[in-house]
């Protein structure tokens, strides 16, 4: 009978002795992210675009009175016709 020497089984990869044992006690380190500041400006972005969508259109009842108002026969004089071409040629060339 022939008893080879005690050691590694592998006889390619020789015997590996243990590394260091880390303690129980030391922090390991913190994780951490960089977020690019294009991103940053795409999130805020599509925060902004989210608040516009989600905000109640406050106009809608502004045009409501503003239609009843042209509808009556008797807003439509030559004061407010002339006020109104005003504004549109202050909007226009002002």
């Amino acid at each position: 009978m022939t008893i080879d020497k005690v050691g590694s089984i592998d006889p390619i990869q020789p015997e590996k002795k243990p590394g260091r044992v880390t303690k129980a006690n030391e922090k390991p380190q913190a994780d951490s992210i960089n977020i690019s500041s294009e991103a940053q400006q795409r999130a805020e972005m599509l925060r902004v675009r989210e608040l516009a969508l989600s905000t109640p259109d406050v106009r809608a009842q502004r045009i409501a009175e503003l239609k009843a108002k042209i509808n009556d026969p008797s807003y439509i004089n030559e004061k407010v016709i002339n006020a109104t071409a005003d504004k549109i040629v202050d909007a226009l060339f002002g």
